[in-house]
């Protein structure tokens, strides 16, 4: 398997996706956008495409920020998809895949940074994906704004500042509004280049000290979790591939 990840920002990097993969010894790639990489092309050969977060929106101009051209990626997101491949986008890369299908962002009812309980949909039980998921689970968080929905499009879980926070696009494609792959040591820069969002108290937004001293292990073994039964999902649907597709056999 090969993973391929969008990366806007220096301060928001795979975390825990890149232990997850190193861990099945898959092979990874990445687009750096702000180190004005270019986007991978139309045939690149990954099996998952991960979308990362950052601070821009869906509607921020190339003016405003020269590296980030949202209908450029919005394009790759709708090529990966029609290939068949697995998407997945996190926090800003979740509302791109809804972009992406024409499914308009919203902000979020509250911002929210630090960790808080996100509650799964009768849908998240119900969904295999989940299966090692309890109704409630304490998840990172670090947006102002939430994915857009589609027709057929599913919301999986929520929380008490924002009602989209997992959403199932197709049994392929999901969106995390929510940051399951925070690994501690990634967080300073991070917290250092937000230090005006914790100038001001809100009822959703945790104190540095407060975020650094949470153990992130049970969300990121629920995203691994996630990710294993996505991939098999992945594998599963390719079985019939013709011979060179991309498509690999799972390792566990």
């Amino acid at each position: 398997m090969h993973i391929h990840f969008l990366i806007h920002e220096s301060f928001e990097g795979p975390g825990y996706f890149a232990t997850w993969a190193a861990r099945h010894d898959y092979t990874i790639s990445a687009t750096r956008l702000y180190l004005g990489e270019p986007l991978p092309a139309d045939d690149a050969p990954f099996d998952l495409l991960v979308i990362l977060g950052g601070p821009q929106n869906p509607q921020t101009s190339v003016e405003a920020c020269p590296h980030f051209n949202s209908l450029a990626e919005q394009a790759v997101i709708r090529q990966a998809i029609s290939r068949q491949k697995a998407v997945v986008g996190v926090c800003l890369g979740a509302q791109l895949i809804g972009e992406a299908l024409s499914a308009s962002y919203a902000v979020s009812p509250e911002p929210e940074i630090g960790y808080f309980p996100i509650q799964l949909t009768k849908a998240g039980e119900a969904d295999p994906k989940l299966a090692t998921w309890a109704p409630e689970e304490l998840v990172g968080h670090w947006h102002n704004d939430m994915p857009g929905l589609t027709e057929h499009s599913t919301v999986l879980a929520s929380s008490a500042g924002c009602p989209r926070q997992i959403v199932r696009y197709t049994e392929l494609v999901y969106g995390f509004q929510c940051h399951l792959e925070f690994q501690r040591a990634d967080l300073p820069p991070l917290i250092e280049h937000d230090q005006p969002a914790f100038a001001s108290p809100k009822p959703y937004i945790q104190a540095p000290e407060v975020i650094l001293a949470h153990d992130p292990e049970r969300m990121n073994q629920l995203l691994g979790d996630f990710l294993d039964q996505l991939m098999l999902a992945y594998q599963g649907f390719h079985t019939d591939s013709v011979p060179g597709d991309s498509a690999q056999p799972l390792k566990q």
